[in-house]
């Protein structure tokens, strides 16, 4: 039943019924589910217990939720629908606090009503919705660029590895970090992938895998501790891992786990490869430290995969969803306007005031 997978965008509007369609993430890879949500509610709900989760396919249904919101809004007075307007931003806003796509994807919802003071309430609508469209376009076109930049990093029969799922599953179409596999398949590349299983969620587990056998890569599945082993073993020739924010010095918020794969990769002189679009990259925060670190429930690490609970009773749980990988440990940076190579907060710099970079791997 997943098979086709690949076959339909992971985040949809659907125009005609002013929904959101979603593929549920948390029923794979056991079936494959569609979500139409039109209320603001069941989509924070949607963002909130990662029905839909990945930073990029976050921010398309944030954008397309911000969007719904303001069909919502019953007044024609610009004042009261801008009022109305930012209460539901806001409201999407606190569906999960790391992920920076969310909020740029917001911003740029608001800031087209901000923008047209001078417009009906039905014109910005209209405006609304082209944006939402649009940022979901564009979402599609970077990924491939990712893609392409990344495939140009591997070479065919390589092995690598990945970590959490930054796939098509994360964004609408390609993905980040498996971007470049999915492309490399479709040119007839053979890849061997070992994919984490990413604890205590496993969107390793479920989720790569289940997009990468759909695309026909030789996947293989190893638990968060066995990626020394492979490594040492020298089955890896490189990491790929996509990011939920990058601070303006390089450091990298990403799933926890991800920061011990980068420790090991620099152990074994393998390059670690970190792949997002520049929406991605939060030039406001100067480094890993001022990024905000979601914690979630303990039942995750302690219930949520078991039969019966596998820790005692009156033991605690620390369960942070990411980490910050240090910025002297990654490669280099693949966006969809280039490959960023350190000096990572000269270079970031330099790619958001679009001069072209001289040096690419």
């Amino acid at each position: 039943m997943t098979q086709d997978i690949l076959n339909h965008d992971t985040v949809a509007l659907d125009g005609e019924n002013n929904a959101l369609v979603i593929i549920d993430q948390t029923k794979l890879p056991g079936a494959v589910e569609f979500l139409s949500l039109t209320k603001q509610t069941d989509i924070h709900r949607a963002i909130s217990l990662l029905q839909v989760r990945g930073a990029p396919a976050i921010g398309v249904a944030a954008a397309i939720g911000a969007y719904l919101a303001a069909l919502e809004i019953d007044s024609d007075d610009y004042g009261v629908f801008y009022s109305r307007f930012k209460a539901a931003k806001e409201y999407l806003a606190s569906s999960r606090p790391t992920a920076v796509n969310l909020f740029w994807a917001l911003d740029r919802m608001e800031r087209v009503v901000s923008g047209n003071e001078n417009s009906t309430v039905p014109e910005i609508k209209e405006l609304l919705r082209r944006e939402a469209v649009k940022i979901r376009d564009e979402d599609v076109s970077a990924c491939r660029a990712i893609g392409e930049y990344g495939l140009s990093l591997i070479k065919d029969g390589d092995g690598i590895l990945t970590h959490c799922n930054a796939g098509a599953l994360a964004t609408v179409k390609y993905g980040t970090a498996l971007a470049p596999i999915h492309l490399g398949r479709e040119r007839g590349y053979n890849f061997k992938v070992f994919a984490d299983e990413t604890r205590p969620l496993l969107q390793g587990a479920r989720l790569t895998a289940c997009e990468l056998v759909a695309d026909g890569v030789d996947t293989t599945v190893i638990c968060d501790s066995m990626a020394s082993r492979v490594m040492k073993n020298g089955w890896v020739q490189a990491v790929f891992v996509g990011g939920d924010r990058i601070a303006a010095n390089g450091d990298v918020c990403n799933k926890i786990g991800t920061s011990g794969v980068a420790i090991i990769a620099r152990h074994y002189g393998i390059p670690f490869y970190v792949c997002a679009p520049t929406s991605t990259i939060d030039m406001s925060v100067p480094g890993g430290e001022g990024i905000a670190i979601e914690e979630r429930e303990g039942r995750e690490v302690t219930e949520m995969w078991y039969a019966e609970r596998m820790a005692p009773e009156g033991a605690s749980v620390y369960n942070p969803a990411f980490d910050v990988t240090d910025s002297e440990l990654v490669s280099a940076i693949v966006t969809e306007r280039g490959i960023v190579l350190p000096p990572f907060e000269e270079n970031l710099h330099r790619l958001f005031e679009n001069i072209k970079l001289c040096a690419i791997i």
